[in-house]
């Protein structure tokens, strides 16, 4: 039961992610792929620019990412938040089931050991 719940939040949080960014990359978790290029500039010989698509960012463009990215980090932590209250109270359920069985087996065993005093009570008489 667990596991299906899970993959459906996952799913989810993926779909949220993808709305969020756009990106169908970032929603699968996939790294874009880094191109090598040829140099523009007047470089030497042989020497190649290695850079990932969009390197270079206005700073209103690198404003955005850095939103976009606390955004999905707020959205994941809340997930995660979810998640911890919900398994915090499903642990202090199984701990209020244990209490209650307890307290009916020591009812159970105090009422026995009563009923065995009397019984020792009266054998002795």
């Amino acid at each position: 039961m667990l596991s299906s719940g899970r993959g459906a939040a996952e799913l989810c949080v993926q779909k949220l992610i993808m709305a969020v960014t756009g990106d169908e990359t970032a929603a699968t978790g996939d790294m874009p792929a880094y191109q090598i290029r040829t140099p523009t500039t007047t470089l030497p010989q042989g020497v190649v620019m290695a850079a990932s698509p969009g390197t270079l960012h206005s700073p209103q463009q690198m404003a955005e990412e850095a939103t976009r990215k606390r955004e999905l980090r707020l959205l994941k932590n809340r997930e995660a938040a979810r998640e911890c209250r919900r398994k915090k109270k499903e642990y202090v359920k199984c701990l209020e089931n244990r209490v209650a069985v307890l307290e009916n087996q020591n009812k159970t065993l105090i009422e026995e050991l009563k009923a065995l005093k009397d019984l020792y009570c009266h054998k002795a008489e």
